[in-house]
């Protein structure tokens, strides 16, 4: 039988703990690549709350390399310039962790590397050792997303993210070519990268997202926050993420209003860490609620009669909309957030394609609590069909080894 080696595994942000959309895939696909074999991380910290959690880090792996991020977006943007480099790869450029990469291959029996984002795979040598080897988890297409930013900007921003859409695309291709298996985070985010960067030859494959069913599950045990006497409508994420600034934005100003027109003490709580002043603004908007961080969000979610996902640019899964059909809520969601989660429309949740079909979504599950109860008994099933974390990385094991593919 062939030795399994160890593993080093590359992550542009600490991954635990799991209380973001990007955390919480890394930190799952983390506990399945310990089930294969010893494992090496290599992250990066954004503040002194993720450096405060390397302790809990040191407790899951083998040996770790954190280091703070000290690159802003200005500095890794001049970089990038000068030496025709995607913006996203500058800000996580470091020579320390480059050295740690090589130490770690010189002295460990490394089997395979898995590189977590586009942004960490410059740190894998392009003269690995035999055999050992490279795994690319993009995650998401990240380069339609800058194209897509700069297609919808003008002025010096729109040129900075059409650039940066180019150039990393350029990234994505290269590294696709290099590595032995590049995966995306569902097929529909496969099948997009496979049609825009034409690569041949390359191993691509889907890895979905999956949601922890006994967390997002409506009879666990956690602190239930009191239900307002009228409609409660929910929105969860990271609040200074773009996408999500703009999707609650836009609800607030261009959905809300018809729903509070109907029901005068209707409330819409954006709930989620770091909000903007943009964000944390539309407080003072009639019946908008702005929470900031909560130490749970699964009480919100149990109160909301809807939950939304209004978003406008996404790319992958969207883990907000697994986590609410977990929890047993209706869902009403753009085409966008939707994209690659399998579920139907009209029996899963509900998909509405821009404001006012977003307002008359949510009326008509507010006025039809049978049916909303229903879609969220519906949306359950399927998270727990579906959507298991133990189901959907299942195939990572082989994909490391290269023992099936």
């Amino acid at each position: 039988m062939k030795e399994r080696g160890e593993i080093l595994f590359l992550v542009h942000r600490i991954p635990f703990p799991p209380d973001r959309g990007d955390k919480i895939r890394s930190y799952h696909m983390l506990h399945a690549l310990r089930e294969i074999g010893p494992v090496h991380v290599g992250y990066f910290a954004d503040d002194a709350r993720d450096i405060s959690f390397a302790e809990d880090m040191a407790a899951l792996t083998a040996s770790q390399c954190v280091l703070m991020r000290e690159r802003s977006r200005a500095v890794a943007g001049l970089n990038g310039l000068l030496r025709h480099q995607p913006m996203l790869v500058a800000m996580y450029d470091s020579a320390r962790m480059h050295a740690w990469v090589r130490q770690v291959l010189r002295q460990r029996p490394i089997r395979a590397i898995v590189a977590y984002s586009a942004q960490m795979a410059h740190f894998v040598p392009r003269d690995l050792p035999t055999g050992v080897r490279f795994i690319m988890d993009f995650v998401d297409f990240d380069s339609a997303k800058y194209a897509a930013y700069g297609a919808e900007q003008g002025g010096v921003m729109g040129w900075v993210n059409r650039r940066e859409g180019r150039v990393l695309m350029e990234f994505e291709r290269e590294t696709t070519l290099r590595a032995d298996v590049s995966l995306f985070v569902s097929a529909a985010e496969a099948d997009m990268f496979q049609q825009s960067a034409r690569v041949e030859g390359a191993d691509i494959r889907a890895l979905d997202n999956g949601v922890d069913l006994d967390f997002f599950n409506p009879v666990a045990a956690f602190e239930a926050i009191e239900k307002p006497g009228a409609p409660l409508i929910v929105f969860t994420g990271q609040m200074d993420y773009r996408p999500n600034i703009e999707a609650v934005a836009s609800f607030a100003r261009d959905a809300f209003p018809a729903i509070r027109a109907a029901h005068d003490g209707a409330i819409f709580a954006i709930v989620g860490r770091n909000p903007t002043p943009e964000v944390t603004a539309l407080a003072d908007l009639p019946g908008m609620i702005v929470t900031g961080g909560v130490p749970d969000v699964r009480g919100w979610l149990a109160a909301a009669d809807v939950v939304v996902a209004p978003l406008r640019i996404a790319r992958g899964i969207q883990n907000k909309v697994l986590e609410a059909m977990a929890m047993g809520r209706p869902v009403v969601a753009s085409p966008q957030a939707a994209e690659g989660i399998d579920a139907a429309d009209s029996v899963h949740l509900v998909i509405a394609s821009d404001p006012g079909e977003e307002a008359e979504a949510v009326l008509r599950l507010i006025a039809e609590p049978v049916r909303a109860a229903t879609l969220g008994m519906a949306a359950r099933k399927r998270m727990e069909q579906r959507y298991a974390w133990a189901a959907t990385l299942s195939p990572l094991r082989d994909i490391v080894l290269g023992e099936a593919s």
